[in-house]
């Protein structure tokens, strides 16, 4: 079992950037993939951006180009660089993986982009 908690969300005006962090209570090598992603009130849930235990990204089409995914396995954390945030960014992130046939999330951070 693996316990996740984001951080670093808040209120940004449009065009800005924030840094979102994902703490896991144990080490992100024994999972193949980490994953964020965020609902909107109203909203359907919406795979983010991926990283694997190899390295390997992926994002939405409508965060290419602006926002990056990366890790620090030496203290267990995923992160999750917003650059040129517009107003349709506003959501709660969250931090997922899979192991051994679970899922695991985090509870949430807020992420409000507005002027």
């Amino acid at each position: 079992q693996v316990q996740l908690v984001e951080s670093g969300g808040g209120l940004v005006q449009p065009g800005g950037s924030l840094r979102l962090s994902c703490a896991a209570s144990r080490s992100i090598l024994s999972f193949w993939i980490m994953r964020w992603y965020r609902q909107a009130p109203g909203e359907q849930r919406e795979l983010v951006a991926i990283i694997t235990n190899g390295g390997n990204t992926n994002y939405a089409e409508s965060v290419k180009g602006r926002f990056t995914i990366s890790r620090d396995n030496t203290e267990n954390t995923v992160f999750l660089q917003m650059n040129s945030l517009k107003p349709e960014d506003t959501a709660v992130y969250y931090c997922n993986t899979y192991d051994s046939g679970h899922e695991y999330w985090g509870q949430g951070t807020q992420v409000t982009v507005s002027s």
